[in-house]
């Protein structure tokens, strides 16, 4: 099942290390199956605030992603933009191809019924 590495990086003014954080970032996750699915694009916010930045990358498992944000290689670069950009990164599973959003509703409300 897929993963994927979420970043909420709040604004930042341009620094060299960023650009070096950059220039690396990609041949860290790539020997883990990463690649970026979201990253230096605008957001458009339709509810609620999110100012910053967001960043995607996929694995192909929630055991890559570990293994890429545990990674020597990425440890080695994480502070360059840790050192100037705030912000909220998580890991992430995806959902199965065939999950159905109405199954866990129907369970859910299966469980509200027997609470009852």
């Amino acid at each position: 099942m897929s993963a994927y590495a979420i970043a909420h990086l709040k604004e930042a003014a341009p620094h060299p290390e960023i650009a070096e954080y950059i220039a690396r970032i990609t041949a860290t996750f790539e020997p883990y199956g990463g690649r970026f699915l979201v990253h230096g694009t605008a957001h458009e916010v339709k509810e609620g605030a999110w100012p910053g930045h967001v960043v995607v990358i996929g694995f192909p498992s929630m055991d890559q992603a570990r293994a890429w944000w545990d990674s020597d290689a990425y440890r080695a670069i994480a502070p360059l933009r840790a050192r100037h950009i705030e912000g909220d990164i998580i890991l992430v599973p995806g959902v199965r191809e065939d999950y159905d959003a109405t199954v866990t509703a129907r369970t859910m409300l299966e469980a509200l019924s027997a609470a009852r």
